[in-house]
């Protein structure tokens, strides 16, 4: 998934598109990618073209609006987000600037878009995909039907309104929403605060049980770490403190959407999610 300055200059996989690409000249220079950026780390270069293909002329210009950018990323809303996000913010030192193609563009807007609206926000017009090259110019090309050939197709997480979160229960009603549901994960939050004075978020993830398809354990963790950066404003709300609170997030999984339809308050001293969870390998389900 990651690109390397080789597949950008010899195309490998059909990434690019051969025709005359927007010459650099001697107004650009090659700078390391900054440590803030690190959205753009590891994907197979470490140096970028500055002024970017976003305009921003300085780095102190280019860490500032690439931050805003940093959560989408991370919620992994398309394959391609990081790559397409870099490649304009953080473009590749080579002898030409290589736009993404249009085709990535979309493909990554008609993916992401709905997580910016879920946050409030509408795809930028400095984004507008007609502004990119068609796939027959030299750019970046969606590898998307070839990514789902070569790929497990993941079930997505829905932008969703937020679960009551419930604190007092037995386990027996427990089980029966168990029963109504087809994963529950045990999750613990933690926030910080960046530099930038944004929310950062750690979450580790423990799978009590799935009974979805062939999903394994370490997908349906990462399913939940997206739902959670996705669905920010729950997120938000189950961490009130910066003190590591824990939860038991039940749910569906259903048509390729992740919905979390119950969350449970699991306090340290609490019998009944564990004497629930206990008791569920040999529950029978009425």
């Amino acid at each position: 998934m990651f690109f390397t300055a080789k597949v950008l200059v010899f195309a490998l996989s059909g990434l690019l598109r051969v025709a005359t690409g927007f010459d650099i000249g001697l107004s650009t220079k090659c700078v390391v990618i900054p440590k803030e950026m690190d959205m753009c780390h590891k994907i197979g270069y470490s140096e970028m073209r500055l002024p970017n293909l976003m305009g921003h002329t300085s780095m102190a210009e280019v860490i500032l609006k690439s931050t805003t950018w940093q959560h989408l990323a991370h919620t992994g809303c398309h394959p391609h987000v990081r790559t397409f996000l870099c490649s304009l913010f953080a473009p590749i030192c080579l002898d030409t600037f290589i736009h993404p193609c249009r085709s990535m563009c979309v493909a990554v807007r008609d993916s992401c878009a709905p997580v910016l609206a879920c946050h409030g926000h509408p795809w930028p017009d400095s984004l507008d995909c007609d502004r990119f090259p068609a796939d027959e110019d030299m750019c970046l090309a969606s590898l998307t039907k070839e990514y789902k050939h070569l790929h497990k197709v993941l079930p997505k997480p829905a932008c969703q309104a937020c679960p009551t979160v419930e604190e007092f229960f037995t386990h027996k009603r427990v089980l029966e929403v168990f029963c109504d549901n087809n994963f529950a994960v045990k999750v613990k939050l933690s926030k910080k605060r960046t530099v930038f004075g944004d929310q950062e978020y750690n979450i580790e993830c423990q799978v009590e049980f799935i009974t979805q398809g062939s999903l394994l354990p370490y997908e349906t963790q990462s399913m939940i770490q997206q739902w959670l950066l996705i669905n920010e404003n729950c997120t938000q709300r189950m961490t009130p403190t910066h003190r590591p609170m824990v939860y038991l997030l039940v749910g569906n999984i259903e048509e390729g959407i992740i919905l979390v339809n119950q969350v449970y308050r699991w306090q340290r001293r609490d019998s009944q999610l564990t004497l629930a969870t206990q008791k569920w390998r040999y529950h029978k389900c009425l």
